[in-house]
């Protein structure tokens, strides 16, 4: 049986830092990547704010819970990290991939439009 890759376990809240300070460094803001996160996952800026605030909430946890992926994640293709988006199998990683990816093309300054898949 394959073990767990140890980013299920890590909390929401720790690695959202990481993606914040990702995009700042490239100017981008926090409310959009809020958005982004919010369009991936069906939370609003509140459920996100209160998901960030629950420090035991860790990644697997996180996207379980979401309110309602979006459909078109599925439209989220490339390569994040030398993997290519699509091909990852296991649904939770690609889940991960996938923010990843709408993080890195939102930091590269993709009109925000063009990262949502609107």
């Amino acid at each position: 049986m394959a073990t767990a890759h140890r980013i299920f376990g890590m909390s929401f809240s720790a690695l959202y830092p990481a993606y914040l300070n990702k995009v700042e460094r490239k100017g981008r803001t926090r409310e959009e990547l809020d958005a982004v996160i919010c369009w991936l996952t069906g939370h609003d800026s509140a459920g996100l704010a209160n998901q960030l605030e629950k420090r035991e909430v860790d990644v697997q946890t996180f996207f379980a819970d979401a309110p309602a992926m979006n459909p078109n994640r599925s439209l989220i293709t490339g390569v994040v990290c030398g993997v290519r988006v699509e091909a990852v199998e296991e649904p939770l990683m690609k889940t991960i991939r996938q923010l990843d990816k709408l993080v890195d093309e939102l930091a590269k300054g993709k009109p925000l439009e063009k990262v949502l898949r609107s």
